[in-house]
């Protein structure tokens, strides 16, 4: 047999697999051939998507099935036995592997991620999962005790979704980091990314190995709460549950509660108190960047007096500034996945952004002098800019001119396109409402919650919010907010984002625009738009940003809303019409 002759997957079948197997690898539980790890970026073009190249290893070997321990990438004999190294490396780094290998069938070259050393090996000195993962213990410090914590397996039922590779990669580092008795620790990954999900693979392992045997999970909004117990955390169904009623029942394991439930306020006693110190083993704070970043918080009390818990923050944007700071507090990140490298790896939806100037946004506003507003009242003379439109002054055909230019990209792409926009507070956020439902008057008819405001004062609004989310409603459409809905909500559908309100917060425009992250192929959401009447979009220019957008589109006066196409994509686009038409022309003639 002439080696030089195989193919890539000749030499795999003949030689590299069983070299593999024979050094004690099971091929049914521990070897995954041709491992896909992501999903490959969507690239937009125009109106049209596709999908790049996903990257896949040639071998992932896992001590146990979530604790991957070696990569081996394959190359055909014409190449050198250390040919795929490199790539095997990167692989590894992403994976967060400890040994990878590569080989041409006629051995195996070894790079150790931990101690960056390098060596040869015949096919048959393939290390068995037994020797890896000595090796990996004994250069962790891991002891026999801290080895059944990592161990155990993550939950999974027939049906269920595995972790993808950045959530096996957060929960394996949290979850050895916390056997090893560390007990503050930050997890920072993007909107979207499915940060629930992983908390609830955390808290299993550690509480099914009884590591940790009682949980409080905290959230800052009451929807959270509830999605999280119906959706991610169900398995724990029976030992669960939400804190209501200002009550503390010490009967249960894993409880679930909002901040402002057990801080109560200043007149109140905080219900958290019932319990002792000591009650919790493990506190995971979702949203973190929120109340539990600040030093002199009711919410940190509560973290405070728990302090003998672990804590986890988890947040996709933690907040640093001189009176804020998660890491001080949790320390620094143990794990970060980020928007840039979600979209990247295609399990994000990229975005566009349009930026509209309008002209009194531009020219600023002067009253004249003794100029009186629709109600009689002196306006104040002095200069307006964009920071003080719809906080110390309104002008109402601005905002009827922001609704026209939605309606105007609605109109022209699809009016049912599950559409927030973000107000500078709730009266704006009103104005803005009955501005939508004056220019989208025919669909108001059909149904009057096409357009609906949903902030923290409208119970009306908030009653609806589920079927905002709901990919199957189509009511409501469109909805106005101020910040109700900046965080925590998982609105899968959402295509158009418009911003109208003044945001200096790197942290809020980032969760901002996590709103429309969420991928939904099924549903036709492979990417959305971000509609911008305030130059926030002047932030992608920070360092702190990223993830940037695929086009920045800036109509002038009498250009189309409608960010243009390519030429070669218009031509592409054309191309696949006439085939559909002549295909159509063709299957009558057959019929006839």
């Amino acid at each position: 047999m002439d080696k030089k002759k195989l193919s890539e997957r000749d030499i795999c079948t003949k030689f590299i697999t069983p070299a593999i197997e024979q050094s004690g690898w099971d091929i049914q539980r521990q070897i995954r051939e041709e491992y896909t790890f992501t999903d490959g970026r969507v690239i937009v073009r125009g109106n049209l998507t596709s999908r790049g190249k996903r990257k896949r290893a040639d071998y992932l070997l896992s001590y146990k099935p979530n604790l991957p321990i070696a990569i081996v990438e394959a190359k055909d004999n014409k190449h050198s036995i250390g040919s795929g190294l490199q790539q095997a490396m990167n692989y590894g780094d992403i994976l967060d592997v400890p040994f990878v290998y590569a080989s041409n069938g006629d051995g195996f070259i070894e790079h150790d991620m931990l101690t960056g050393k390098e060596r040869e090996l015949r096919l048959d000195e393939f290390p068995s999962p037994q020797d890896l993962w000595e090796r990996y213990k004994y250069f962790q410090g891991i002891d026999d005790k801290q080895e059944e914590v990592i161990t155990e397996p993550f939950y999974f039922a027939e049906g269920d979704k595995t972790p993808r590779y950045y959530q096996m990669v957060a929960i394996n580092r949290t979850v050895e980091a916390i056997a090893k008795e560390r007990d503050r620790i930050l997890l920072v990954m993007a909107t979207g990314t499915g940060k629930t999900y992983t908390a609830f693979q955390i808290i299993y392992r550690l509480w099914k190995s009884k590591q940790k045997k009682k949980v409080l999970f905290l959230a800052d909004r009451n929807i959270l709460v509830d999605q999280t117990m119906q959706n991610d955390f169900k398995p724990f169904s029976g030992v669960m549950t939400k804190v209501e009623n200002r009550k503390m029942d010490s009967s249960y394991q894993v409880y679930l509660a909002l901040y402002q439930q057990l801080s109560g306020n200043s007149e109140t006693i905080d219900i958290f108190r019932q319990f002792s110190p000591d009650f919790f083993d493990l506190i995971v704070v979702d949203e973190c960047h929120r109340g539990s970043a600040k030093d002199n918080s009711r919410w940190r009390q509560i973290l405070d007096y728990f302090s003998s818990a672990t804590q986890i923050g988890m947040t996709a944007t933690p907040a640093e500034t001189d009176k804020v700071s998660n890491t001080h507090y949790f320390g620094e990140p143990i794990y970060t996945y980020s928007l840039k490298q979600g979209i990247a790896d295609g399990f994000l939806a990229p975005y566009k952004v349009i930026r509209i100037g309008i002209d009194r946004d531009l020219e600023g506003f002067r009253p004249t002098k003794g100029q009186v507003d629709k109600y009689g009242n002196l306006i104040e003379d002095r200069e307006y800019y964009l920071t003080d439109y719809d906080k110390n002054l309104v002008l109402e055909k601005r905002t009827e001119l922001v609704a026209k230019k939605v309606t105007e990209f609605l109109k022209k792409t699809d009016r049912f396109s599950k559409t927030i926009v973000f107000c500078t507070d709730i009266d704006h956020a009103e104005r803005m409402r009955r501005a939508l439902v004056n220019e989208n008057a025919d669909l108001a008819a059909e149904n009057p919650k096409y357009v609906m405001r949903i902030t923290g004062d409208n119970q009306e609004g908030k009653a609806e919010l589920d079927n905002f989310i709901d990919e199957d409603s189509l009511y409501p459409t469109i909805v106005t907010t101020s910040k109700l809905l900046t965080t925590g909500v998982d609105c899968k559908t959402c295509k158009l984002i418009v911003l109208d309100s003044h945001i200096n917060s790197m942290t809020e425009f980032k969760q901002i625009v996590g709103r429309g992250t969420r991928l939904k192929p099924e549903y036709g959401k492979e990417y959305f738009t971000v509609m911008d009447f305030r130059n926030v979009s002047r932030l992608f220019a920070d360092p702190d940003f990223d993830g940037e957008p695929v086009q920045i589109y800036d109509p002038e006066d009498g250009d189309d809303i409608i960010p243009p196409t390519p030429l070669i994509v218009e031509t592409l686009e054309t191309m696949i019409t006439m085939i559909q038409m002549m295909m159509v022309r063709m299957v009558k003639e057959l019929v006839g």
